[in-house]
């Protein structure tokens, strides 16, 4: 009888992980292993929202995307409770005077956040025209390092891909992250009537140190708030 192959270990090749990937694991862990993390999710109406970008994307030349949308609500949210624009270090809580938002945008080998500053400032189509130049850079590796630092909080979206629900790690020292999803068409009742609703779930990680659930409940329910209706408040 022929010996046995003991060893069930699959065949593999490996390589040294890129330096990008490497320093998200590292910020990631750090997360993970030091912030105390909660967790809230909404089922947001997107309805007006969708009508809304359709009408100002038609009517100009500049295209105006869900995430430039959800970046001006999050500010005007923040801009409201600033209280909440915050980071807890070394056993303080340190209040940003500016809004500071990161994007997430996937790229090669990892993630990039580039900062979209003093967003408490900026209209819908500012933060659109800065957002696209530099997710373009992202894309491209030609961010500087400044335009990846300085951020209070991040927003990430994996609704492109269809994802319908997920749940994001605290980006360190921020104290929140905003996890949009996709986009959903669904049956709703309006008006005692069964309809078909646009529906998105958003999931806001928050860092328990600097906040509480009912802190990021009134965070996260104003955002969807100003999405259910957002030429009141976005324009």
């Amino acid at each position: 009888m022929s010996e046995q192959n003991t060893n069930l270990e699959p065949e593999y090749s490996e390589e040294n992980a890129p330096l990008l990937r490497k320093v998200i694991g590292k910020r990631m862990l750090e997360s993970k292993i030091t912030i105390p993390h909660f967790y809230l999710t909404v089922d947001t109406d997107m309805e007006k929202t969708v009508n809304l970008r359709n009408k100002l994307n038609a009517a100009d030349t500049r295209k105006i995307s869900f995430n430039d949308i959800i970046i001006k609500a999050i500010a005007l949210v923040l801009k409201n409770h600033p209280e909440y624009n915050v980071s807890y270090i070394d056993d303080k809580i340190r209040y940003y005077k500016n809004i500071n938002i990161c994007l997430a945008v996937a790229v090669e080998g990892g993630l990039l956040t580039p900062a979209i500053r003093n967003c408490e400032e900026k209209s819908l189509f500012d933060i659109s025209d800065e957002s696209r130049i530099l997710v373009e850079k992202a894309k491209n590796r030609k961010l500087r390092p400044r335009e990846s630092m300085g951020g209070t909080f991040t927003l990430t979206n994996l609704g492109m891909f269809g994802i319908e629900e997920f749940i994001a790690i605290v980006n360190p020292p921020q104290a929140m992250i905003l996890a949009a999803a996709a986009i959903r068409e669904v049956p709703v009742v309006r008006d005692g009537k069964i309809v078909i609703g646009q529906m998105m779930k958003m999931t806001l990680s928050g860092d328990h140190r600097a906040l509480d659930g009912a802190m990021g409940a009134v965070f996260l329910t104003g955002v969807r708030d100003i999405l259910e209706n957002p030429a009141e408040h976005v324009l």
